[in-house]
């Protein structure tokens, strides 16, 4: 598909209605297995791609950039919809896939039915600086910005995941063999050009894919989205607290449910699946 050879799974009936499942960072597309394997048995098709940079999704053209704005990862989403002749789709997205999710719903709303946006609030109306408690749990953003701290990361992309999966959520919510099984992903030989081309560009340290531009001035100055919309907040996600998500409500002027799950972090879909389901499910099939 174009630049991209992008490894995905698509299961369950043929008959149902598509739920596409956008994973974040750092994880990888087996973040939603057990939502996945529900929706299937409730009868939607699920579509879950490995982003670029992640697992086995590989670039065809040697010479492309290795770019990963949001933007840019939505119209390799809609590429791939398109290669499999999907017209009309649900979208769940994580973290960075919840941004790739929203620049979906605001590039294609006559193709976006739902959206689901899970512990990465919507940047719609333009990415604010944060305030300086909420700039001291993102310092990643800022390390990555150094040529030093990118070479830290990429001597020890483990090591610098697994900090921050210890530090979003609570303590024990993931076994080491989890962990090792998902940073596998990570060995993907472009995943520490895309991670760090994803966090400067939206500080503007690095200018998105010229391709993407249309869509980063969409997202920047739609203030609103119409659609039936869900957003689910970890009550004790280390990152993006519920403080800092106060507002969400209020970029969304059709159905919309605010959902927070008590004693869950970053990774609602890893670490209370049934929680997330009980919510999810409904909406899904609501009409």
């Amino acid at each position: 598909m174009g630049e991209l050879d992008i490894a995905y799974t698509l299961a369950g009936p043929d008959s149902g209605e598509t739920v596409l499942l956008l994973h974040g960072w750092p994880d990888d597309a087996s973040t939603w297995d057990a939502v996945a394997a529900a929706l299937n048995a409730g009868g939607w098709r699920t579509l879950t791609p490995a982003l670029r940079g992640f697992g086995e999704t590989r670039f065809t053209d040697g010479g492309a950039p290795r770019t990963a704005n949001s933007a840019m990862l939505a119209m390799d989403a809609i590429g791939l919809v398109d290669a499999l002749g999907i017209d009309r789709f649900a979208v769940v997205g994580h973290d960075w896939g919840a941004n790739i999710a929203e620049a979906l719903a605001v590039g294609w709303p006559e193709r976006v039915t739902r959206l689901a946006m899970l512990s990465s609030p919507p940047r719609l109306g333009g990415l604010p600086t944060p305030s300086f408690e909420h700039a001291q749990r993102e310092w990643y953003h800022w390390f990555m910005a150094t040529e030093r701290g990118a070479q830290a990361v990429g001597e020890d992309r483990r090591g610098f995941a697994h900090l921050h999966w210890t530090n979003w959520s609570p303590p024990g919510w993931f076994e080491d063999a989890t962990f090792e099984r998902v940073a596998e992903a990570w060995d993907n030989p472009d995943w520490l050009a895309v991670t760090l081309h994803s966090y400067r560009s939206r500080w503007n340290v690095a200018a998105p894919d010229a391709r993407s531009v249309w869509l980063e001035t969409e997202v920047r100055t739609t203030r609103t989205l119409s659609l039936p919309a869900m957003y689910v907040q970890g009550a004790e996600d280390g990152v993006n607290p519920p403080e800092t998500t106060r507002g969400v409500p209020e970029k969304f002027s059709g159905p919309f449910e605010y959902v927070t799950l008590p004693g869950v972090g970053h990774f609602p879909q890893r670490e209370a699946p049934d929680a997330l389901l009980a919510r999810l499910i409904p909406f899904l099939e609501a009409a």
